[in-house]
């Protein structure tokens, strides 16, 4: 099999996004009448098997218009995060995942936190720990900790730039991870959940209005 990024992402993210969704419906048990909004998520999120029988509706709101879903549960919306397009409270849960780390600047990732907490009364907005040792866009050893323009110089040489070149310099302009204590600032009303690996925290949930 030839090794790609995709392949990578299969073997290695998967398994933990699946998790994740599982700890999701367990924590909010939702019915099929609530209304989610998924910042920047795709349906295939949503295929989990945890969700059994509460097929409610998503609304999918990214930067790109990727076209209607065939599923009608799902409606998808071009829109920034940063202005979302919805009055306060026009959903019961907004939904992120590994996407408020792609916001580039500490001010652009304070509006996406005030905008989801503005929309739903209910939280979930995950994201990865600038701590964890691998970072996990390049999938190298403590990159996230060198200044932009080292990484600049070796990005193309880290696991996702020998896969996929053309990417990285992009990936390393717009992402920037955040601490515990940022999370904390930005989500002040709700508990941020901590996803460990070998004891290490890999991410975290800024969670609130769970069951």
């Amino acid at each position: 099999m030839k090794l790609t990024f995709h392949s990578i992402y299969e073997l290695v993210f998967i398994p933990f996004r699946r998790r994740r969704m599982n700890r999701f419906f367990a924590l909010f048990a939702p019915s099929t009448d609530i209304r989610v909004l998924d910042i920047g998520g795709t349906a295939e999120t949503w295929s989990s098997e945890a969700e059994g029988d509460a097929r409610f509706p998503v609304t999918l709101i990214n930067t790109y218009d990727y076209g209607p879903v065939e599923d009608k549960r799902f409606t998808s919306v071009a829109g920034d995060a940063t202005a979302l397009p919805f009055a306060d409270n026009a959903f019961d849960i907004a939904f992120s995942n590994s996407v408020i780390e792609h916001l580039g600047t500490w001010e652009k990732q304070q509006i996406f936190a005030r905008e989801a907490r503005r929309v739903a009364r209910k939280l979930w907005i995950q994201t990865p720990a600038r701590s964890f040792p691998i970072e996990a866009h390049l999938l190298a050893p403590y990159i996230q900790y060198l200044p932009k323009s080292v990484q600049h110089r070796i990005a193309r040489w880290t696991p996702r730039g020998l896969l996929q070149p053309g990417l990285v310099h992009e990936i390393v302009d717009e992402v920037r991870l955040l601490t515990h204590r940022e999370v904390k600032q930005l989500f002040p009303d709700c508990l941020i959940l901590k996803e460990r690996v070998f004891g290490l925290t890999k991410s975290y949930i800024a969670v609130r209005g769970y069951n």
